[in-house]
């Protein structure tokens, strides 16, 4: 099968490409790993309101539980679906594929109780799910505000929340706001999170203790009971795709993350592929709509200058700016091979340039996962150990396939 269009994601880009490639006469099949339709920003969302109606109702190709792990020069994709692996062949690819969690490494980030509160997120839209008077939400970024204020209103109760943010970054942060309707918004969440009493509590330091399980956080001097952690520190986009790909990318240094380099209207490097919303840079869901607009629009040979406007982004960046934290030599990096920030001191202290080399000294890398949790703290590691700028780190030469593939779904391949 041969369509002119694969997307992969069926976020709020992938669901803009898709609705505008088809209005042009695009035959268009869209690729997700989840079981419906919306990404993390509208997962949960009501199935009826206006994009996602348009989305279902607009004659689309549409897998779902879909997870693509291989693409070939031709255009060829291979993918996993209800444990059958297939392929689909497209003339052009677009990449929605949104973003990764930022890890958190703080002491005992492996107890079972601590996850990230995108995860919390996702068990509140999908189940929900709601904190009790034993969860703890700590990092920085806006989605502790909104996640909060989304689990007081559906009757959660949070013991605290510890904002990690640098508070440095208020001032350089003023300067570049750009407008006040989100700013308003995120103050009045504040003040709604305020009038429920929890409390929000500035620190720079955290540790997560127990027995076999979390039990209580240390910040400061103050210890408190908790049951579960939920962390964050700021999402970066997911490339493992378009680095198996071979696509060039770029360090913002703003963001303090690698991204893929695209033109306007999101092509990439290599001419049949293109990259729409938070994949190629973080930019919020009201841009990821228009970023797959306009890349939909420019495969169906209608390139138009997208226009710009001022956002929120260099304000958030700014405030919420990643600082790499400091890591004891015991505090684990890479968790599925066990691996620890010491661990990768000594490596570099051996020699070790780069986490390709990293892997050879130390399996960092190598599990599951492939990178995607260790490899932006492994970087920061290294380049401290090192005493050069993280970018400067060769990032991993990712490899397909980019998702775990058992021998019987390869099996099943025509």
């Amino acid at each position: 099968m041969t369509t002119d269009l694969v997307i992969v994601g069926a976020g709020p880009a992938g669901i803009a490409a898709a609705i505008e490639a088809i209005s042009l006469g695009l035959s268009v099949t869209v690729l997700d790993e989840n079981p419906t339709a919306g990404g993390r920003i509208w997962q949960g969302a009501d199935p009826e309101g206006p994009e996602l109606r348009m989305f279902t109702r607009c004659g689309l190709d549409t897998r779902y539980r879909a997870a693509v792990w291989a693409i070939e020069p031709d255009g060829t994709l291979f993918f996993s679906q209800n444990g059958t692996a297939q392929s689909i062949q497209a003339r052009t690819i677009l990449l929605a594929t949104g973003t990764t969690e930022r890890p958190v490494p703080i002491p005992g980030w492996t107890l079972p109780g601590v996850m990230t509160v995108g995860g919390a997120q996702i068990a509140l839209k999908t189940a929900g799910l709601v904190p009790d008077k034993g969860t703890w939400i700590a990092g920085q970024g806006p989605l502790l505000l909104l996640y909060t204020v989304q689990a007081l209103r559906a009757g959660g109760r949070p013991a605290g929340v510890l904002d990690m943010s640098d508070p440095a970054q208020r001032w350089p942060a003023l300067r570049k706001i750009a407008g006040f309707g989100d700013i308003a918004k995120g103050l009045f969440w504040r003040l709604e999170i305020a009038r429920a009493g929890i409390p929000w509590i500035k620190t720079r330091d955290l540790r997560a203790e127990g027995n076999g399980k979390l039990e209580r956080i240390v910040f400061g001097n103050r210890t408190e009971a908790a049951d579960t952690l939920l962390l964050h520190d700021g999402v970066i986009p997911s490339v493992q795709l378009t680095r198996a790909l071979g696509c060039a990318h770029r360090w913002n240094d703003t963001q303090q993350c690698w991204e893929p380099e695209t033109d306007a209207w999101g092509q990439t490097s290599i001419p049949n592929i293109y990259v729409a919303g938070d994949g190629a840079g973080i930019n919020g869901a009201e841009a990821a709509t228009k970023a797959g607009r306009t890349a939909a629009r420019a495969i169906a040979g209608k390139r138009e200058t997208p226009p710009r406007k001022p956002t929120i982004r260099p304000f958030l960046d700014t405030l919420y700016r990643h600082q790499a934290m400091a890591l004891t030599d015991e505090t684990l990096v890479c968790r599925c091979e066990n691996v620890t920030a010491g661990a990768i001191r000594e490596a570099a202290a051996m020699g070790c340039l780069g986490l390709n080399q990293l892997k050879a000294y130390t399996r960092c890398g190598m599990g599951p996962c492939q990178g995607r949790m260790c490899a932006p703290t492994a970087a920061e590691v290294l380049a401290e150990a090192r005493n050069v700028p993280v970018h400067e780190i060769e990032p991993l030469r990712t490899r397909f396939p980019t998702k775990p593939l058992t021998v019987g779904e390869l099996a099943t391949l025509p």
